[in-house]
């Protein structure tokens, strides 16, 4: 394929002759394997060893994975923080097409429209058992104790609130295409802390986080990320913290992780147990290597690099549990498991220097950046049945892509206004690693600014980091560059602003990043 987007190739992508998008095409004969997504929450792409031979971190077992499976080393987040990464992943859309909702922790409202096609819904109409196992942090309804009164009381400093957690909550999971859900509303540092099984808390007797943890400990030395807590909130050490906010009685923000994980391992023991004729698809969003850092008993003090390293690693057993359930029941051969994140590493430059270690890898940035550090991510493919030996996709990906391939593997169309932007690697599985799936993909800092990356050009509609490194923002000054121009292959650390000296190139791809934010793809 041509780096360059002519004219006709840009009509092409953007008119209703365009058919690159894969979502309509069908396989010859369907497959329809087990399937596994793991997702970690902010790993970056330099905390896999096989990724980063510099990496202070262990992970064998993910490199287990990525050197007997399939690697996309150009796989790209559908947004540089949490929410519009799971959006793109779940719906297979850009997180700029979504109806933007009022947001606070984990009271977010619902982002995805009754009736949106999901992973979960797709796989359910291919005769799938569907579980959403683990962070979730794409709203839900809350039921209301007082309705004449907000569901916030208090924004300044989060303390009880207007939910009614004795009543079941409004789209959840199960009202997305998941036949079984057991999720966390959002991040491990945002409240409410406590599970929901299809729908319902499990435990609905809250209590505040502070009046039930420290807020410090005696040897607590504050790093750069303690400008992210207020005097209520707990706060431990660098990563080692979580704010103040309504927490089931019974949970654990120490055992959470091990909690999502035992459910997940459940499900897949009992779906064989009683649906082995069946296949099953199980999303497992985990809330590590995020903060809080903390890691069980089994694995601190186990790695050179710290409690991070040490989480990482338990981040790491997570794939050892699930690839050992699939052999020991005897299905590893026919489950496709993947591994991903959703989101480079909240890793600052004070942590490369302290740490000797980057999370990012080579790349420039970190979560929440337009840089490439923000959205490049680990992401691997083991199906044993189909991928016989170790092999690298080196052209550009994205999560966003898993709902088309879903589709196509099953042997399904999709309609033309659902999973606009997702593009099917199913042939890549079946071993066309030469064949580029899409030829551009675009990115989503935290701040909502925008980048497009295609071929081996990236341009960046902004000046900063546009998420989470400073500075996020630079008001360009008259006469200077008014965005981001890289070659990625020449210049990956992404030093090297060539809006000038390629001003035609820029030009033509924030054209063409403008036209697809307006109109989409037609699936006609």
């Amino acid at each position: 394929m041509n780096k360059s987007i002519t004219s006709k190739r840009l009509i092409s992508i953007l008119g209703v002759t365009s058919c690159f998008s894969t979502l309509c095409a069908q396989p010859v004969s369907p497959e329809k394997p087990n399937v596994v997504i793991i997702l970690a929450d902010d790993m970056g792409y330099g905390d896999v060893v096989f990724n980063n031979p510099f990496a202070r971190t262990k992970t064998p077992n993910i490199d287990k994975m990525a050197s007997s499976g399939l690697c996309f080393s150009d796989a790209h987040a559908g947004g540089a923080v949490s929410i519009p990464s799971r959006y793109g992943l779940m719906t297979g859309r850009y997180f700029f097409r979504a109806e933007k909702k009022d947001s606070y922790w984990g009271y977010l409202s619902p982002l995805i429209e009754p009736g949106r096609e999901t992973i979960g819904s797709v796989m359910q109409k291919a005769g799938y058992k569907t579980a959403c196992i683990g962070k979730w942090h794409l709203g839900l309804d809350w039921a209301k104790t007082d309705k004449s009164k907000p569901l916030i009381l208090n924004r300044k400093m989060l303390g009880y609130t207007n939910v009614d957690y004795s009543k079941p909550v409004g789209n959840s999971p199960n009202d997305l295409g998941f036949d079984y859900s057991f999720i966390l509303p959002a991040s491990l540092d945002m409240p409410p802390y406590t599970f929901l099984r299809n729908g319902k808390a499990i435990d609905p007797h809250v209590v505040l986080t502070a009046e039930a943890y420290p807020k410090s400990m005696e040897n607590t030395e504050r790093a750069w990320d303690s400008k992210h807590v207020n005097e209520n909130d707990i706060y431990w050490d660098r990563g080692v913290w979580w704010r103040n906010g309504e927490m089931a009685k019974s949970f654990k923000v120490e055992e959470c992780l091990d909690d999502i994980v035992d459910e997940g391992v459940s499900f897949i023991e009992n779906h064989v147990k009683n649906n082995k004729d069946n296949p099953f698809m199980l999303y497992l969003p985990l809330t590590g290597p995020h903060t809080p850092w903390m890691p069980n008993n089994s694995f601190k003090n186990t790695t050179e690099l710290g409690i991070y390293g040490d989480f990482i690693a338990q981040i790491d057993h997570t794939v050892y549990r699930i690839n050992e359930i699939l052999q020991r029941l005897g299905i590893e051969e026919n489950t496709m498991v993947i591994f991903a994140s959703d989101n480079g590493a909240a890793w600052e430059e004070t942590d490369n220097q302290r740490y000797a270690h980057r999370s990012s890898g080579k790349w420039r940035g970190q979560k929440g950046d337009a840089w490439e550090g923000g959205h490049h991510i680990p992401l691997f493919i083991r199906w044993p049945a189909k991928i016989k030996k170790q092999q690298t996709y080196p052209h550009i990906t994205s999560l966003i892509d898993i709902l088309a391939t879903f589709a196509e593997m099953t042997g399904q169309k999709v309609d033309k206004n659902q999973a606009e932007d997702s593009f099917s690697f199913y042939k890549v599985i079946h071993e066309k690693y030469n064949n580029p799936i899409r030829d551009h993909v675009i990115h989503i800092s935290s701040s909502g600014k925008l980048g497009i990356t295609s071929g081996d050009w990236k341009y960046i509609d902004c000046l900063g980091s546009g998420g989470f490194t400073a500075p996020s923002v630079i008001k360009p000054a008259p006469n200077s560059p008014q965005g981001q121009l890289y070659n990625l292959k020449e210049d990956h650390a992404e030093q090297d602003n060539r809006y000038f000296k390629n001003k035609t190139k820029a030009e033509e791809l924030s054209s063409l990043m403008k036209k697809i934010v307006r109109q989409g793809f037609s699936k006609k």
